[in-house]
């Protein structure tokens, strides 16, 4: 008599009948599926031994059940998202919660490079600089209304150019005239030194460090016979065709100040009220 050959499940022979063997044991097909197939998350049912199933986030399904929510499109062999437990395949991902680009108006795929700016998105490669149209990318830009340039593009197009040199001033700088110049092109006209937060003064519109002027330009005091250039000294005192400094402004005879005093010229020479009285 032949050894019996039965399901390990239900106890029927499995003689003359597919089987499948699990953990040494035979199972006929039917206890099999209801005993070890997965339920499929979309319909339910049981996923049997034969059909193509699919696995996702602990979730296991029937190939055909495995679509976009959707387009109801297959998602078996496709790229998809999951939003809020619902499978998306990528184009309905897309057109529902993925921004376009401002720029060529054709959206921005999930993973891909791009720039966000005053909440607007373009593809890296649309954005780029109104003046030379290349793309900006991670570099610097300065925005313009709705325009955007390149910091080069935009300094030679807005950016101040100084009087002297020609050449943009990206910042800071000295106005002078109602003209804009560099801090180091902006230089003593004789002597060359740089007149940034320096007293100077000018002539013939040309500027000028007070040392300068003075050697050149200013009238010479009487007494000490140093330029009197109206800086550093206050005020002077002109008599005739002479000046002098206030300080130097002193009796030839005796040194007294006289500054608001009455004097007397004697010839080079002039003289308080005393001294004069005692020629």
């Amino acid at each position: 008599m032949a050894d019996r050959f039965d399901c390990d499940n239900c106890k029927e022979s499995l003689y003359g009948r597919k089987y499948i063997q699990s953990d040494n044991s035979p199972y006929c097909i039917p206890c099999y599926d209801s005993l070890f197939s997965n339920t499929c998350d979309e319909c339910k049912e049981l996923i049997g031994h034969d059909a193509r199933e699919l696995f996702y986030e602990d979730r296991h399904y029937h190939e055909h059940c495995f679509r976009c929510f959707r387009c109801d499109r297959s998602l078996a062999d496709e790229p998809f998202t999951s939003q809020d437990d619902a499978l998306l395949c990528n184009d309905c991902y897309c057109n529902e919660f993925s921004s376009k680009c401002v720029a060529c108006d054709k959206i921005v795929m999930p993973g891909t490079r791009k720039l966000e700016y005053a909440g607007s998105t373009w593809h890296e490669g649309c954005f780029i600089c109104h003046s030379c149209e290349q793309p900006i990318g991670s570099k610097s830009f300065i925005p313009d209304k709705d325009e955007h340039y390149c910091v080069p593009c935009y300094e030679d197009k807005f950016a101040p150019r100084c009087t002297r040199c020609k050449k943009t001033l990206a910042k800071g700088g000295v106005t002078y005239r109602d003209e804009p110049w560099h801090k180091e092109c902006f230089v003593c006209a004789n002597c060359k030194t740089q007149l940034a937060g320096q007293h100077f003064t000018s002539r013939d519109d040309s500027p000028y460090c007070l040392k300068c002027f003075g050697s050149l330009y200013a009238k010479k005091c009487e007494a000490c016979s140093k330029p009197i250039t109206g800086f550093g000294e206050g005020k002077y005192i002109s008599f005739e065709d002479r000046q002098w400094h206030q300080p130097c402004f002193t009796c030839s005879q005796c040194s007294v100040s006289l500054v608001g005093a009455g004097f007397f010229p004697n010839g080079e020479k002039i003289l308080c009220r005393d001294c004069h009285t005692n020629l």
